[in-house]
């Protein structure tokens, strides 16, 4: 099949089948007499596995060196298992972090609708952050 259909059995450009090729992450197709790239089946699973690997988070990078156990036959679950579980843990620092700035948007929301406009005069200070940060 050529590139076109490729990317169209898998979801995904001409351009970024050719950039996956150009790091390594796909081989580099058969050539027909036109120069045109002809791809078979392996190509296909190989694409969807990359382009799986690409929904639950992992990098190119990441990808590649699962690709790369793989290549030289070695299992690879214990390694993307380490990669899942990295991000994992980045997910739950990020959650933290977003859970502690709602809760102080929350605090500054409440402040606010209790502030009346017309006492905010400092040009260069608005009184919900000013106040609120003074709190702290």
């Amino acid at each position: 099949m050529k590139i076109g259909e490729l990317g169209g059995r898998c979801g995904v450009s001409a351009k970024t089948i050719r950039y996956y090729e150009s790091i390594g992450l796909l081989d580099e197709p058969q050539r027909t007499a036109t120069g045109y790239r002809e791809y078979d089946d392996f190509a296909v699973e190989r694409l969807r596995f990359i382009r799986d690997a690409q929904s639950t988070g992992l990098s190119l990078a990441e990808i590649a060196s699962v690709l790369e156990l793989k290549s030289a036959g070695e299992r690879s679950c214990a390694h993307t298992m380490a990669l899942i579980d990295a991000h994992l843990a980045s997910i739950d620092s990020q959650l933290e972090q977003l859970i502690a700035a709602r809760a102080e948007l929350s605090v500054l929301a409440k402040r606010a609708r209790g502030l009346n406009p017309s006492d905010c005069t400092d040009p260069n200070r608005c009184q919900v952050i000013t106040e609120a940060r003074a709190d702290a």
